[in-house]
């Protein structure tokens, strides 16, 4: 898709003003997370979503220095569950992002849950994406958090769109769709029992679109994947399969070179990028407007498993 063909035509006539309600509101429940739980964290992948969700976190907790930028520190910490099949350029944004800032990010390894033994792989290129969970709730037990910031909106898939802006995991990590707790006139329901916690979600309801409205205004950085650029791809299933050493070609299929660019990164292993020239921010927004399919519907491939993969990974202590 041209995104620059309509960005003249499309982007005046946007109406930002919705932005300011949504960024208050998230400030909001940053704080209302800080004020009712001892330990939290905020799960920063280096993902566009989640640099959002920093950049609310700098507003709500910080103060503004004289060139603009963010004086002081975060009530909590950074947290990421890296797989080991993460994109390179994703791990070298999210280290440079925080020495950056000068905040503490608390790193959990999926292949030290492999050496434990509590995660096996069925073989050594499976995805490690839905293992995910095992490491993440490793990570809960050992820091002893009470509650989780993520950066996961309702538009983004059907199970997300059923999860309350303060998500309730009881002591296995569950997240119980016919258990949620009621939140009318934005009052929420924070106690939990020992071994339980929470995960609250501040941008629950941004749209993909707002995302990128909001990266744009405010300058937000981001790893380049999300940017137009030339990558030796995989015609498979209806994707574009990224040519990795863990995405590796198969039997009758062959490779080419494309412009492409990521709307969600993650696991290499079932992340998949579409064809796009759109090389900032606002030529994003242009060609958000006309897209019909949801990012990870578009770039998913374990989305893809059933209509309830997602749900069922949910239930079992996923993001």
């Amino acid at each position: 898709m041209n995104a620059r063909v309509n960005l003249d035509q499309l982007l005046p006539d946007l109406d930002h003003r919705h932005l300011d309600w949504l960024e208050e509101e998230a400030i909001f429940i940053l704080r209302e997370v800080a004020a009712s739980f001892e330990r939290p964290a905020l799960l920063f992948s280096g993902g566009k979503d989640s640099c959002v969700v920093l950049r609310l976190a700098e507003k709500a907790f910080k103060s503004r220095s004289q060139g603009g930028g963010f004086k002081g520190k975060l009530p909590f910490p950074l947290l990421h569950v890296d797989t080991g099949h993460n994109f390179p350029e994703v791990i070298e944004f999210r280290d440079r992002r925080v020495a950056e800032m000068g905040e503490r990010l608390v790193v959990s390894h999926l292949e030290d849950s492999m050496q434990r033994g509590t995660v096996r792989l069925a073989h050594p290129l499976e995805s490690r994406n839905g293992h995910q969970t095992v490491t993440l709730l490793e990570a809960i037990e050992e820091h002893r958090f009470d509650a989780l910031i993520g950066g996961a909106r309702r538009d983004e898939e059907k199970a997300r769109a059923k999860e309350r802006i303060f998500s309730h995991r009881d002591s296995f990590g569950q997240w119980q769709p016919k258990e949620q707790r009621p939140e009318l006139w934005t009052l929420f329901n924070t106690r939990h029992r020992p071994g339980e916690h929470f995960r609250a979600f501040p941008i629950s309801n941004w749209t993909e679109l707002d995302v990128w409205l909001y990266l744009a205004r405010e300058a937000i950085p981001l790893p380049n994947l999300y940017y137009a650029h030339e990558r030796q791809v995989i015609r498979r299933k209806g994707l574009l399969v990224p040519l990795t050493e863990v995405t590796p070609l198969q039997a009758g299929e062959t490779v080419e070179t494309a412009t492409v660019r990521f709307r969600t990164v993650g696991d290499m292993t079932c992340t998949c990028p579409v064809e796009s020239s759109a090389a900032n921010a606002a030529e994003i927004v242009a060609e958000t407007l006309t897209v019909t399919v949801s990012e990870r519907g578009a770039t998913r491939m374990d989305d893809r498993t059933s209509d309830a993969s997602m749900e069922r990974r949910k239930k079992e202590g996923y993001f």
